[in-house]
């Protein structure tokens, strides 16, 4: 009988070979649909996300704010019920490029900061059995308070007329009202510089805008508008939504307002100008 032969150690050297070169060119296609459906998926979120407040506004006069007669509800998810403000449960809180709250319930952080964490975890009266955690944030300027509230601005320093009262206002397809943040609640500025670091946006506490300024999506970020739109938004473009009744949508970090490329830290220089 003849002999079987097998596959010498060459020809095996080879398949490998062969194979190790077919995963280096499917890998990079293979991860961008991945990344793809994250967008996907963290827009499906937003969508949600656009449903609940429609809801709630058009049973509050179109505002985000509500007043239970004392205490101000300072963001409308308090008034819904338990299972929307879960986070445990409610995974629409969280971009899933983002899904892991970078503080505990006793606010201690437990994980290194960087663009890819949420915030949280916050408990309290109202904020459901295990509190909300997230990877969204609201844009501030569109919660304005009631009475028995003394202050008169918001926490940028700009007064609370500029403010959005409802969602009912021209231009609304340009008023973000939700989208990808690193924290809960945004009062950017036209003049606040974005991260210096891509991944330690978390520590600028003065330049608002670096809340939101971040770069899940490879260049790009999801958001939530005011005519209850969702689109994909570069994050460079987040300069040139409308924050509030006066921001000024063509200030020094956008091109009418004379941006230059090296005026921007060196991992958002590559990123698409607005």
């Amino acid at each position: 009988m003849a002999k079987r032969r097998g596959f010498t150690l060459i020809e095996l050297l080879v398949v490998i070979a062969i194979i190790a070169l077919l995963m280096s060119i499917l890998m990079p296609a293979l991860n961008k649909v991945r990344q793809q459906g994250r967008t996907v998926a963290c827009m499906a979120n937003q969508k949600q996300w656009n449903l609940n407040a429609a809801m709630f506004t058009e049973t509050n006069d179109g505002k985000f704010w509500k007043s239970d007669g004392s205490t101000p509800g300072y963001w409308f998810p308090k008034y819904m019920d338990d299972n929307v403000k879960d986070w445990k449960t409610n995974k629409t809180w969280f971009c899933p490029s983002a899904t892991k709250p970078i503080t505990d319930v006793r606010g201690v952080t437990t994980t290194t900061l960087n663009i890819y964490n949420a915030w949280g975890i916050f408990t309290g009266t109202g904020l459901g059995p295990n509190g909300v955690a997230g990877s969204y944030g609201i844009n501030g300027y569109c919660l304005i308070p009631q009475p028995p509230q003394s202050r008169t601005t918001y926490e940028s320093g700009v007064a609370y007329t500029e403010g959005f009262k409802t969602n009912a206002v021209a231009g609304a397809n340009n008023i973000p009202w939700w989208l990808e943040a690193l924290r809960f609640d945004l009062w950017p500025l036209p003049t606040d510089r974005p991260a210096d670091n891509e991944f330690a946006a978390w520590t600028v506490s003065s330049q608002l805008m670096a809340r939101c300024a971040i770069n899940r999506h490879q260049g790009q970020l999801t958001a939530a508008f005011l005519d209850w739109s969702v689109r994909k938004i570069g994050v460079k473009e987040v300069y040139t939504l409308k924050w509030h009744k006066s921001f000024n949508t063509k200030g020094p970090w956008t091109r009418a307002g004379g941006v230059r490329d090296d005026d921007w830290p060196d991992w958002i220089q590559p990123f698409k100008d607005y």
